[in-house]
């Protein structure tokens, strides 16, 4: 009867051990930053510190289109605390009341931003959103295989490359080359500069093994495309695999997109989230996640932290003469079913 007594206190005290260790763990559950970005976008090195630091977790969700993400927040998708659109997309959600405003006394590294880009900037005050990454847009091609490279669109117009070359199949982007090759807008809301752009690019699909937005990179790097209109980020990150490649910005001027953080309406972590935006714009963090992505992070104390090839591509740090003439895609309003109207045509032509 003893030994029944004695096994009922340990059971006793075994259970409340077990429930004490249950609650004190359900107590100290970590807070979960979910954020919803573009793929690799993050040094994982970084997201593990800032998680140690902070005794958080970080969730990530991927989006493949400015269009996709809008498209779910827009629908009612719950739970993001920081998204990454790209500065047009911003615009059209701050319009539409989706982000919060962003509190300044809780991001102190906001000093890093370089003055220079937020002179090209939509939200130039940091209003409700702050820059991450800035990626120009240009044409890489195989330095062995290609003679002859001039910095221009007119590239495309190469018979000798015919069916060996690629754009963006993005309205905005491919419009916006022939744009600025005849000397407008990117952001152009002029239906005869829009025709005279269609004409463009019409004589230039010719030429084109197809529109393409993904296997550009690994076409280049295989030798299946000779030259190709690209991402400065992308690019950079196939030159690993293959040194051939090099990249070109044509002094006609091109589109340089930035992608902003910013924290949506309904987000649950918001103080959590303003403590990673300052931890991005740290310059330290801000150099280790250029190195990473391939793309520049504008924070000017992280600029002499680069690697000397780094400062010195003019795919990070653009010649002051072709960023004068170079613009940030803009949210076009109503003029969009004009850009959609003459795109449409365009995929239709035989």
């Amino acid at each position: 009867m003893k030994n029944n007594w004695r096994n009922s206190c340990f059971s006793a005290f075994t259970m409340v051990l077990l429930l004490s260790l249950f609650f004190v763990s359900c107590g100290q559950k970590k807070r979960e930053l979910n954020v919803y970005t573009w793929a690799d976008y993050f040094k994982p090195e970084l997201i593990e510190r800032f998680e140690r630091e902070n005794n958080c977790r970080i969730v990530i969700d991927t989006f493949d289109s400015n269009e996709a993400m809008y498209a779910k927040l827009k629908a009612g998708a719950k739970g993001y605390d920081l998204v990454t659109p790209s500065s047009y997309m911003v615009s059209l959600m701050d319009q539409q009341g989706m982000v919060r405003k962003i509190r300044p006394e809780l991001i102190p590294n906001r000093k890093n931003i370089d003055p220079e880009f937020l002179k090209i900037t939509i939200d130039k005050s940091m209003d409700h959103s702050v820059p991450y990454m800035i990626t120009v847009t240009g044409i890489a091609y195989l330095k062995s295989r290609v003679a002859d490279v001039r910095p221009t669109w007119a590239l495309f117009d190469r018979q000798d490359l015919k069916g060996r070359m690629t754009m963006f199949n993005d309205m905005r982007e491919t419009l916006g080359a022939a744009l600025k090759s005849l000397g407008y807008s990117l952001n152009s809301h002029n239906p005869e500069e829009l025709d005279k752009a269609k004409e463009v690019v019409l004589r230039w699909r010719k030429n084109l093994a197809k529109f393409e937005n993904e296997q550009y990179k690994s076409g280049l790097a295989s030798g299946e495309f000779l030259l190709v209109h690209g991402y400065s980020g992308d690019i950079l990150q196939v030159q690993k695999e293959n040194p051939d490649i090099a990249f070109t910005i044509p002094e006609e001027g091109t589109a340089i997109s930035c992608d902003d953080l910013v924290i949506p309406l309904g987000a649950a972590q918001e103080e959590l989230a303003h403590k990673f935006i300052n931890f991005l714009l740290d310059a330290k963090v801000a150099a280790e996640n250029t190195e990473f992505v391939g793309y520049l992070c504008p924070n000017r104390l992280s600029y002499e932290l680069l690697p000397r090839e780094m400062r010195e591509n003019p795919a990070l740090f653009m010649e002051p003469s072709v960023r004068s003439k170079s613009e940030v895609l803009d949210d076009l309003g109503r003029a969009n079913e004009l850009y959609i109207r003459v795109w449409d045509q365009i995929k239709a032509a035989e």
